[in-house]
């Protein structure tokens, strides 16, 4: 079987040679294009992933970051990770799910997606004292594969949010 990280790898293998003349913005920059961008592709997927599957997410994460910043192996990973801002794989999956449900429940993304959720209070049950929060309906999936879909992953993820954030701000794409 095919390691689907090795395509990591080799990528950053080539990357180095072109990023070392590079100032850190423009290394940031070709990291994010080259490599961010496949991590972060159906990132509702990757929300159940097993901790070895994010294990190896967070390797490639890592040795980008090194990349970037000119950071030995010995060197302190986490400390390179918030100089550049870059949250945690794990945390950075929340994020973005985040995002993405705030964006499709406030109307500024694709359809698509907004056809996915619903807020409690537009689900057409009973009335219920969670109708007044911005609580989505979590559907039930009997698989764990479509657990990780978006229109399971991303419900569960608005919910665990508090309710204080604010909710009319427009948000900068991801």
């Amino acid at each position: 079987m095919l390691n689907p990280f090795s395509h990591f790898v080799r990528t950053l293998a080539c990357l180095r040679p072109a990023a070392r003349p590079l100032s850190i913005d423009a290394a940031k920059t070709l990291v994010q294009a080259f490599i961010f961008c496949r991590l972060d592709y159906c990132n509702s997927l990757m929300s159940g992933m097993a901790d070895c599957l994010v294990r190896k997410v967070q390797s490639v994460q890592n040795a980008a970051a090194r990349l970037v910043s000119g950071a030995g192996r010995r060197d302190q990973i986490t400390l390179v990770l918030r100089e550049l801002h870059w949250l945690p794989v794990h945390q950075r999956i929340h994020f973005i799910l985040g995002c993405l449900m705030h964006k499709s429940l406030s109307g500024q993304d694709s359809q698509y997606l907004a056809d996915d959720v619903q807020l409690v209070a537009d689900s057409g049950r009973r009335l219920l004292r969670s109708a007044s929060d911005r609580t989505c309906v979590v559907p039930r999936i009997h698989n764990s594969f479509g657990d990780r879909s978006f229109s399971a992953a991303g419900p569960r993820v608005w919910n665990t949010l508090p309710q204080e954030l604010p909710t009319g701000h427009k948000l900068r794409t991801v």
